[in-house]
């Protein structure tokens, strides 16, 4: 298979930065909308901003496999291949999912005591099991996820480069990946009942097939991407009317069915809850990359420069913002008090705001300062790399090779 030089997609850095905006969000909420505030006349907020923004962890799984088909579809998988491949999760996604989770298993040990209850073999047992399971901390699920998509992922290729031979069998890619994800759904429903199915990369299946087709298909789908509302012809129009009203639909369905759960006011079958939460976050999907686009298009210098840089750093402030919400939570008493009076409404934004200003300046400021940085937050963005000093004519360096962002 020929190998052709790929056009670099800034866009995808607004995309990045979209998803990290929506993932804090769903994380500032977590606590108002799953318990604490229930009967708080304020809840149908709290539920909206947890349900509507949890978009952004399925995106990003989406967008690791745009990313990874895009990059590799049109290389032949060698040995040479698999192992740069392999080289840079190992050094940007393995290594930093492994030291961050044994920082936040630190901070739980230390927080629960379990210090005082465990011995140091029952610990180090616990840690093993929460490392081999992604559940050293809440959020890093979504690494063990990747990881496990990136063990797949060379067999995965050649499979869809052999397809690739055949449009008929490319046409079926992604409902290959809707069929494999519900069965491991009815799979784990009826007999396995694991009760993190949201930790196995079955469960996002569909996601990662339709970032394969949207990036092998990319030269068919850019035109719509990039052409304004005005230049679009009569069936983008329709296409983009129909895919916007039907993700919002979507997603007031997937609010208002929480909103009832929650409240207690009916008890919906878990199948009608992955069906909207499927079709929802798929749509999401497409509609942030869209956004993406109209952004990098449309938006002012400064806007684009800001969320580029967010986008940039969003593997590392998702590893981080975690921490800022622990500590933040502990002045709940201090900025809101007990009720749930106007004041508690601005703790959940103040939280929101918090987690993502102070991870953003703490991150950039390692990547800056700190030389072991990239060991804890992935791969250093271009844009905060030293800049080597110029050379002479005939003094150029050829020994470095062009950067590749793995981060998300």
């Amino acid at each position: 298979m020929k190998s052709k030089v790929k056009e670099r997609l800034p866009q995808l850095d607004l995309f990045r930065a979209f998803a990290i905006f929506c993932v804090i969000q769903v994380h500032a909420s977590s606590f108002a909308a799953g318990w604490q505030a229930l009967d708080s006349s304020a809840f149908y907020f709290y539920n909206w901003m947890n349900i509507f923004f949890r978009i952004g962890t399925s995106s990003f799984i989406f967008l690791s496999s745009f990313v990874l088909f895009y990059n590799y579809y049109d290389k032949p998988v060698s040995k040479s291949l698999i192992g740069r491949f392999y080289k840079k999760r190992l050094t940007y996604i393995i290594l930093p999912y492994l030291l961050v989770s044994f920082c936040y298993f630190l901070v739980a040990v230390w927080i629960q005591r379990d210090f005082l209850d465990h011995s140091v073999t029952e610990l180090l047992q616990l840690l093993g099991i929460k490392l081999l399971t992604g559940s050293a901390y809440t959020h890093l699920y979504f690494i063990f996820i990747n990881i496990q998509f990136y063990i797949l992922f060379p067999l995965l290729l050649w499979l869809i480069q052999f397809l690739g031979k055949s449009r008929v069998a490319v046409a079926w890619i992604l409902p290959a990946g809707l069929a494999i994800q519900w069965a491991f759904f009815f799979w784990n429903k009826y007999q396995l009942e694991l009760p993190n199915k949201g930790s196995y990369a079955p469960s996002y299946m569909s996601f990662y097939m339709l970032g394969a087709v949207l990036a092998i298909y990319f030269d068919r789908i850019k035109g719509w991407l990039t052409t304004g509302w005005k230049q679009a012809t009569r069936l983008q129009k329709v296409f983009t009317l129909s895919l916007w009203g039907s993700w919002l639909i979507m997603a007031f369905v997937d609010v208002q069915l929480y909103y009832g759960f929650r409240k207690k006011l009916y008890l919906p079958d878990t199948t009608t809850f992955e069906l909207v939460w499927n079709i929802h976050l798929l749509l999401s999907a497409v509609v942030l990359l869209k956004g993406a686009f109209l952004l990098y298009r449309k938006g002012s210098a400064f806007w684009v420069k800001a969320m580029t840089r967010l986008g940039q750093l969003s593997f590392a402030i998702y590893l981080f913002h975690p921490f800022v919400l622990l500590i933040y939570r502990k002045f709940r008493n201090r900025l809101a008090g007990e009720d749930f009076s106007l004041a508690y409404f601005f703790f959940i934004i103040g939280g929101s705001v918090c987690a993502l200003v102070l991870s953003w300046v703490f991150v950039q400021f390692c990547f800056k300062r700190l030389p072991f940085a990239s060991w804890f937050l992935g791969n250093v963005p271009d844009s905060l790399k030293k800049k080597k000093k110029k050379m002479l004519p005939g003094q150029e360096d050829h020994s470095s090779t062009p950067t590749v962002n793995v981060n998300m």
